[in-house]
C-alpha cells in the first residue's frame, strides 16, 4: 500500500476518497496536502470544514485562499491576507466580500489595475480615490462610468 500511496497523485487520491471510500482516507492526506486546489476541494467534499493539517498548502494560492475564507473561515483570515491581496481582483473581493469595506493595506495592488481601482472607488469607498485615478483615467471606458458614478459629473467629449 505505501508504494502504491509514492505514486499516487493529489487529484488521484482525492477522486478515490470521493468516489470510492466516500470519506477519508487518512492514508493519502499527505498526498492529497501537496496541491492547493485539491486540498481546499477534499475540504469541502469530504471534511467538510476547516482542514488545519493543510492550511500552510492553501495559503500559497490566491485564489484557494479566498475560496477558503468564504467557505470556511466565514470572516478574515489574517494568515491569507498577504497571498490573497497579491491579485488585484481577489483583494477587492476580499474588501468588498469579507472585510466589506476599505482594506488600506490591498489598495496598492488594488490601484494596480484600472477596472478594479473603479469598483474599488465606486462599491468599496464610495467616492473619489485620488490615488488611484491615474490608473482610472489611463482606461477610456473606466475614466467616463468614474467621472459618471463616482464623480458625478457629466462626461465632456
Amino acid at each position: 500500500m505505501t508504494q502504491y500511496l509514492e505514486n499516487l497523485t493529489p487529484k488521484a487520491a482525492y477522486k478515490y476518497a470521493h468516489e470510492v471510500i466516500r470519506g477519508r482516507w487518512p492514508e493519502a492526506e499527505a498526498v492529497i496536502r501537496t496541491d492547493s486546489y485539491w486540498a481546499y476541494v477534499y475540504a469541502r467534499d469530504i471534511i467538510g470544514g476547516r482542514w488545519p493539517e493543510a492550511e500552510a498548502v492553501i495559503l500559497t494560492s490566491p485564489e484557494i485562499a479566498y475560496r477558503y475564507v468564504l467557505s470556511f473561515i466565514k470572516g478574515r483570515w489574517v494568515e491569507a491576507e498577504a497571498t490573497i491581496m497579491t491579485s488585484s481582483d481577489l483583494a477587492f473581493w476580499y474588501a468588498s466580500e469579507v472585510i466589506k469595506g476599505r482594506w488600506p493595506e490591498a489598495e496598492a495592488i488594488i490601484r494596480t489595475n484600472s477596472y478594479w481601482a473603479y469598483q474599488y472607488a465606486h462599491e468599496i469607498i464610495k467616492g473619489r480615490w485620488p490615488e488611484a485615478e491615474a490608473i482610472i483615467m489611463s482606461d477610456p471606458k473606466w475614466a467616463y462610468w468614474y467621472r459618471i458614478n463616482v464623480l458625478k459629473t457629466d462626461f465632456v467629449y
